[in-house]
């Protein structure tokens, strides 16, 4: 049974992540027997099931770059407006 990543465990809901733990123990449990066959089914389970984990992750990965951009955006601003005022000051 192949697990998902840590974060898209950490994005689970309460019942996603019971539900999550008991397929894999389900599979696991069926990988010991080598019932391959079965585990396979069980493990598109846990394939469809962390789905929602993975978008709220790329959400917070989208979320995350937009704060990058916003930053870099006003420190860009900032900049310009002090070398504007240091050349009015320069003017004057």
């Amino acid at each position: 049974m192949r697990h998902c990543s840590v974060q898209v465990r950490g994005l689970l809901t309460r019942d996603e992540l019971d539900r999550y733990n008991a397929l894999m123990e389900v599979g696991g449990y069926l990988e010991s027997q080598q019932r391959y066959d079965l585990s396979a089914v069980v493990q598109a389970e846990v394939d469809l099931l962390i789905q929602p984990g993975i978008e709220r992750l790329k959400e917070k990965g989208r979320q995350r770059d937009r704060m990058t951009q916003e930053y870099l955006e006003e420190r860009r601003r900032a900049e310009w407006e002090a070398q504007m005022r240091a050349a009015m000051d320069d003017e004057d």
